[in-house]
């Protein structure tokens, strides 16, 4: 069982700033990807960020240059860095970590969820 915990979501006006973080712990063997999705109301959820296991980061065009997302480690945690927001970025952050285990060995992949964050930014 791999388990996400968000957190770091809140109110924030316009041109602020939140990290949000998301801390990965259980039985996986390794992190092959960690994406941050959003969803906000009667929208679909879309893909806000990813970051590989080979270091490589891919963003919404609408987040370029001012999210950024990060790694620890150590801590199994991934970050969100979120400037210079926008209404438009209210929505509920979810974590996804693409990931193998222990049990099931390298070849077989899974796609584990945070239970979501809320970030809504007041104009």
């Amino acid at each position: 069982q791999v388990k996400l915990v968000e957190s770091g979501g809140g109110l924030v006006q316009v041109g602020g700033s939140l990290r949000l973080s998301c801390a990965v712990s259980g039985s996986f063997f390794s992190i092959n990807a960690m994406r941050w999705y959003r969803q906000a109301l009667q929208n679909e959820r879309e893909l806000v960020a990813e970051l590989t296991s080979g270091s490589t980061t891919t963003y919404a065009d609408s987040v370029k240059g001012r999210f950024t997302i990060s790694r620890d480690n150590a801590k199994n945690t991934v970050y969100l860095q979120m400037n210079s927001l926008k209404p438009d970025d209210t929505a509920v952050y979810y974590c996804n970590v693409v990931h193998t285990t222990t049990r099931s060995g390298p070849s077989v992949l899974y796609n584990s969820w945070g239970q979501g964050t809320q970030v809504t930014v007041s104009s």
